[in-house]
């Protein structure tokens, strides 16, 4: 429930005040602009690593062995697009760490335990 009220009522208003303070520093336009690039540039950023994980998940499928840690790095790398396409400078803090290797690579055991825990619980089975 604390998630919810996070995700839906305290982010979005943070953005607000980062859009706020964004357009007093460096104006309307600018803003604006900033924000479609990132959402551009993200969508671009996305579909190329994209890209480069399916190619992993096959390699790996085709040397007969799981693909988990390219599977993970997918999750992360379709959540990062997303997030950076979303307008806002918090999601795009967040999609970018997503999408950098080396900080996604900080982020998956979390990505990986909570997976975990989800399929302890039964909501997800993982096999």
């Amino acid at each position: 429930m604390r998630v919810l009220f996070l995700l839906f009522i305290v982010c979005p208003a943070i953005e607000i005040g980062l859009f706020l303070l964004a357009g007093k520093w460096l104006g309307v336009f600018p803003t604006v602009l900033l924000i479609i690039l990132t959402g551009v540039l993200g969508a671009l950023v996305a579909k190329r690593q994209g890209i480069d994980v399916y190619h992993r998940v096959m390699r790996d499928l085709q040397h007969g062995s799981m693909p988990g840690d390219a599977l993970l790095d997918g999750i992360c790398v379709f959540i990062g697009g997303l997030l950076l396409m979303l307008p806002g400078f918090l999601s795009d803090i967040a999609g970018a760490c997503l999408l950098i290797p080396f900080t996604r690579n900080r982020m998956k055991p979390l990505l990986f335990k909570w997976l975990r825990g989800m399929s302890k619980n039964k909501r997800i089975i993982i096999k």
